[in-house]
């Protein structure tokens, strides 16, 4: 029987030996990613499900779930990132009026409808701003003025 006769020196196997690390743990993070965000994308479609039923339940047509899952995502998305903000409800309020530019805006009456969405994503996806956002709603003076 021969013995091999190993012809590498020490300092080029442990090369190959970190090399091979290297690539099994960038294999290993690759895999925590992936089933990090197939979790995510499942709590999503399910958020985007019952956010879905929900609007459907108020009498409007919803949209599909997989728009919903891209513009919300898990965590509701820009709706959901601070509603309560001085900027994000000025910014709301800037919308509410009758369309002209300049010294001609003016703010109008919204319909009671204009914020049912809104409210039904906050409940949904950050139930815990819900309570400070209806508050605000409820101060605005709205009426049934679409029809």
């Amino acid at each position: 029987m021969s013995t091999h006769v190993e012809t590498q020196s020490k300092r080029e196997r442990t090369w190959i030996y970190l090399a091979v690390c290297v690539v099994l743990g960038a294999i290993v993070i690759a895999g925590l990613v992936a089933f990090s965000s197939a979790r995510e994308s499942r709590e999503a479609e399910e958020k985007a499900d019952q956010l879905i039923a929900a609007i459907e339940d108020a009498g409007a047509t919803a949209p599909s779930q997989d728009q919903v899952v891209r513009v919300l995502g898990d965590d509701g998305g820009a709706t959901c990132e601070n509603p309560n903000d001085a900027l994000s409800r000025a910014a709301l309020l800037a919308q509410l009026a009758n369309g002209a530019s300049g010294p001609g805006a003016r703010p109008v009456i919204a319909d009671s409808r204009v914020f049912k969405g809104q409210l039904l994503i906050i409940e949904i996806y950050c139930p815990d701003e819900l309570d400070d956002f209806n508050e605000f709603v409820e101060d605005l003076k709205t009426d049934d003025v679409a029809g």
